[in-house]
């Protein structure tokens, strides 16, 4: 966490900052270890001070603001960084603050709606915050990094993934082949899929890629529209400080010893697979290859 469907839910609710001109940017008190923040602090905030953002854009699992010189602010949360318009959910590990110029005409929104400032939140302080030049990001970041997961096609997936001798599961973690995909959202597609997360790429089926690539788009935009999911810890928030909703549509993450939703007479098992947590059905998600015959929507069938 968070991954691709909490980071564009992040996107969509700072977009109010867009037209907004940057008047500070200032690292609050903070007694926690310090994240990467890169350029200083005190040069980032001599080359931001009075640059307008223009656009909110997404990277995978990266928020980007970006500038009118085509630079941009590239925050990577990692394992539990948020990105907020409202108050933290606590004030001891916030770790930067950006703070927008009043508007200079009547505002056509109410006053409370107006965003002055940008808050960087992270509990862990593992995520980073780096201001990049059009090239550094084209050498240093998208060029590392597979097409987005939302606009991936079937047969970019094939191509990027279909050699490996990786577990599917595994596969689809890796950044530069297909970005934005972690490991709830791994497992909820293959479980929509019907592939056993264990099977290797080079011994998937025709049938089974072509159920793998409509359900990464299906899981991804569900959970988008839900605004991510917000785990047991209550970690993740969305701009406002609101907890997502999909976790609440999970069908196999953090079930295990739960019933299947699926065939009902199945049984959710964990596994480690990479050193990360593997939840799935072991009658849906058959190494047969054969897609399971209970209903399922019609844009993952065969």
């Amino acid at each position: 966490m968070p991954e691709l469907p909490e980071v564009e839910t992040m996107c969509r609710g700072i977009a109010p900052i867009i037209g907004r001109e940057i008047e500070r940017v200032e690292v609050p008190p903070c007694h926690c270890r310090p994240i990467t923040i890169e350029p200083s602090v005190r040069t980032l905030h001599r080359r931001l001070r009075g640059r307008a953002v223009t656009a909110i854009q997404r990277r995978g699992k990266r928020v980007m603001l970006c500038f009118d010189d085509r630079s941009r602010l590239v925050i990577e949360p990692r394992m539990t960084g948020l990105v907020l318009l409202a108050d933290p959910p606590d004030p001891d590990h916030l770790r930067l603050r950006i703070l927008f110029r009043p508007l200079s005409s009547p505002p056509t929104t109410p006053p409370h709606d107006i965003p002055t400032e940008l808050l960087l939140w992270d509990r862990r302080g593992l995520g980073t915050i780096r201001w990049m030049s059009e090239q550094d990001y084209r050498e240093k970041i998208d060029s590392r990094l597979g097409p987005d997961a939302m606009s991936i096609t079937a047969e970019e997936l094939r191509q990027n993934l279909a050699a490996s001798r990786r577990p599917i599961k595994v596969a689809l973690l890796d950044q530069s082949a297909v970005a934005g995909i972690g490991n709830l959202y791994a497992a909820e597609i293959l479980f929509l899929a019907g592939v056993d997360p264990r099977t290797r790429c080079d011994r998937l089926t025709k049938p089974q890629w072509e159920r793998i690539h409509p359900a990464i788009t299906l899981v991804l935009q569900d959970a988008i529209d839900h605004e991510g999911s917000t785990l047991s810890d209550g970690t993740y928030r969305n701009a406002l400080n609101d907890p997502g909703n999909y976790q609440n549509m999970h069908r196999v993450y953090d079930r295990e010893n739960l019933a299947c939703p699926r065939c009902e007479d199945g049984v959710i098992r964990r596994i480690v697979q990479a050193q990360r947590a593997t939840f799935f059905c072991p009658g849906c998600q058959r190494k047969s290859g054969r897609h399971p015959s209970v209903a399922m929507p019609d844009n993952v069938r065969n």
